[in-house]
């Protein structure tokens, strides 16, 4: 299979799928961190070979540089309109961020079919508008204050509002702004996609799966919120949110994305599919254990968010669902709580602990990380991306950020 790649000149494919790092390219941020000690987490190394660790580097650097040219030369000058002139900064400082985890799945999903290719790299890209677009929105919804370590993107256009003293609540300027902003994202994310210079015929395998995606993430996050809004859901209800809302499109579907673009065959398509539902189911209970113990300095995340919203994350829910009586009043009466002072936040943590959620969380990463990795096995999948999916099977579930 191949794709017609728009002459642009730059970023230029090498053996590896795209061209090398140069002294002028951002790092950016790291594809996965690990450290040892996290609690729960399991201490082993990302096992990514050098030829992978390179692959994925790559990769991720030029996806990088995709959505940074496409953002500023197609977004920015139309937000320059907008008569918030801050917001073409705002966006470009969001996708300049994050671990570029979706793009760099989807291209894993091609090159198990297909060869390096640029157009497919700037495809892949493309998701992480998309990407912008769920995140900014799910800010608002949150109330979260801080992304990546920084002020979030309704924070940061409340402030632009207040700064100026216009007229109106600066806070509601600054949500409808940021919500607006997004639904632009989700528009341009499918606009880069189009103008990929990825074929028409391998584009065309692309679109159902990628509506499909879309709708699951919005669906999922309506679940989210009504989970949110009442009693507390059950374990399996959780769970069944998790893999709609944020596991199918973190992993599986990026991957099904590319796999269709380079027209792998079924075999390798359910193979890749399956993975991904698991990878993603793991990554996202990570996730959630990484809002009740994660480190603000590494996860760029305000501590203890998720109980002090009462958020109905797997882990949370675990907790009640495995505690015994006494532990179980106690998570009750803290949920009731008006307000969560430190304390209060520390003595949760300690509960969920005692009631041995994380373990039970730690256990269910791990066998879903091996049922993702006997699917590889039993399928024909090039050497190169094969090595790269096994080690983001690591790099995903063993992690502080």
């Amino acid at each position: 299979m191949t794709a017609s790649t728009p002459n642009d000149g730059c970023h230029r494919l090498s053996q590896e799928g795209v061209r090398p790092l140069t002294s002028g390219d951002r790092a950016g941020t790291p594809l996965m961190t690990h450290v040892a000690g996290q609690p729960g987490a399991q201490q082993t190394s990302s096992q990514l070979s050098p030829e992978s660790t390179r692959l994925l580097d790559v990769a991720r650097s030029a996806a990088r540089a995709h959505v940074g040219d496409f953002v500023r030369t197609e977004c920015v000058p139309r937000l320059a309109h907008s008569g918030i002139d801050i917001a073409g900064e705002v966006l470009q400082d969001f996708v300049d961020g994050g671990k570029y985890l979706r793009s760099t799945f989807m291209y894993l999903g091609w090159l198990s079919g297909a060869g390096p290719s640029e157009a497919a790299v700037r495809a892949s890209a493309s998701l992480e508008l998309l990407h912008a677009f769920a995140l900014i929105q799910d800010d608002v919804m949150d109330g979260s204050v801080m992304r990546r370590a920084k002020p979030s993107v309704h924070v940061r256009l409340r402030q632009w509002h207040r700064d100026r003293s216009l007229g109106g609540p600066a806070d509601r300027f600054g949500e409808s702004a940021a919500t607006l902003l997004a639904d632009l994202c989700l528009v341009w994310a499918e606009q880069m996609l189009r103008r990929s210079g990825v074929d028409a015929d391998s584009l065309a395998r692309v679109w159902p799966r990628y509506d499909d995606m879309r709708v699951e993430l919005a669906v999922g996050q309506c679940a989210d919120l009504v989970g949110g809004s009442g009693g507390l859901p059950t374990l399996d209800a959780v769970l069944d949110m998790l893999r709609r809302k944020s596991g199918n499109y973190t992993v599986r579907r990026p991957l099904e994305l590319g796999a269709e673009m380079a027209g792998c065959d079924a075999a390798v398509l359910d193979a890749l599919s399956g993975y991904g539902a698991a990878i993603g189911e793991a990554f996202q209970l990570r996730d959630d254990v990484l809002g009740v113990f994660g480190s603000p300095e590494v996860t760029g995340k305000s501590a203890g968010t998720d109980m002090e919203s009462r958020k109905a994350t797997s882990v949370l829910v675990a907790a009640h669902e495995l505690a015994d009586r006494r532990v179980r009043s106690q998570l009750d009466e803290l949920r009731a709580l008006p307000e969560l002072d430190d304390d209060a936040v520390e003595r949760w943590r300690s509960l969920v602990h005692a009631s041995g959620a994380v373990q039970w969380v730690e256990d269910r990463i791990l066998q879903l990380r091996t049922r993702a990795l006997n699917l590889l096995d039993g399928v024909q999948i090039p050497e190169q991306p094969r090595n790269a999916l096994t080690g983001m099977a690591h790099a995903c579930t063993v992690r502080v950020a």
